[in-house]
């Protein structure tokens, strides 16, 4: 048997850097001395969700993945916890930035970068001001304690993107988030958001792992920003699926928790080959996704 803790960290994150640091790697420590193997934190956790606004002074926070403060951080606790850290960062390669995750094993080494393939665009979350479309495809990592696939935030509303990863030998899907309420379309999504997750895990008969932050996070008007007023409350909610996508463990919309559970990765493996949903595609039908005929 091949049994695996991950967690999920939800958190507030200020518009302090050092403050999101050192919080962050306060809650990494307490998910290692839980036991857990692969921890997840939310997208861009060390700062404030900034691409609510729209301000060119905030491109210099882009820097590549070996200068990045949060990068640097995680090599550091992963080599002495012994644990994986698939970090969320803004990355900077030459002229272009990306949203990416370095995924970092359990001694310290950066095993590649993931880079966000779909990008949303929304009001308040303006991510394409801010974000070239990651030209990695979706990569699978193979850590000490498992193959994992690490999408980010937009990407879990892609089934493509789940199936792309299941496809590459995942075995645990992997989504830091940041998303919270919609000031002009006022809904909530996080029912909806929640259950197109489920789905991923009942459709690849694999585990997903979400963090999402928490907090009201307001945008004052300046010069800088062209006048915007605004704020997102983030609803939190963060969880963790079983291979059916049945919920084992979920988080509050509005207090910092952190969630552990259980994986044995040769059982899911049986499963997945048992259910047979992987002997019966037919990827030669499926050409229309591609944008064929």
């Amino acid at each position: 048997m091949r049994k695996v803790k991950t967690a999920a960290i939800q958190m507030q994150c200020s518009t302090e850097l050092q403050e999101n640091l050192e919080k962050a790697e306060k809650k990494i420590r307490e998910a290692a001395a839980e036991g857990a193997n692969i921890i997840l934190l939310p997208e861009l956790f060390e700062r404030e969700y900034f691409c609510q606004q729209r301000r060119y002074d905030f491109y210099h926070y882009a820097k590549p993945a070996e200068e990045n403060e949060a990068v640097q951080m995680g090599v550091r606790l992963a080599k002495e916890l012994g644990v994986v850290l698939p970090v969320s960062f803004y990355e900077k390669e030459v002229n272009n930035l990306y949203n990416s995750i370095a995924c970092i094993d359990a001694d310290g080494r950066i095993l590649g970068i993931y880079r966000k393939t779909h990008i949303p665009d929304d009001h308040y979350y303006q991510e394409k001001f801010y974000f070239t479309p990651g030209d990695t495809g979706f990569r699978v990592f193979e850590t000490r304690y498992g193959k994992i696939g690490i999408g980010i935030c937009w990407d879990q509303w892609f089934p493509e993107s789940a199936r792309c990863m299941a496809l590459q030998g995942a075995e645990l899907l992997f989504y830091p988030t940041a998303i919270g309420s919609e000031p002009i379309l006022e809904c909530d999504s996080m029912p909806h958001w929640r259950r197109c997750m489920q789905g991923h895990a009942a459709a690849n008969l694999m585990p997903v792992i979400a963090a999402n932050r928490i907090g009201k996070e307001v945008v004052e008007p300046d010069t800088e920003n062209g006048g915007q007023k605004s704020a997102l409350t983030f609803y939190g909610s963060s969880f963790l699926t079983d291979e059916t996508g049945e919920l084992k463990k979920t988080a509050s919309r509005d207090q910092e928790e952190i969630l552990i559970g259980e994986y044995d990765l040769d059982e899911l493996a049986a499963k997945r080959l048992e259910w047979g949903l992987f002997r019966d595609r037919r990827p030669e039908m499926y050409r229309i996704i591609a944008g064929q005929k």
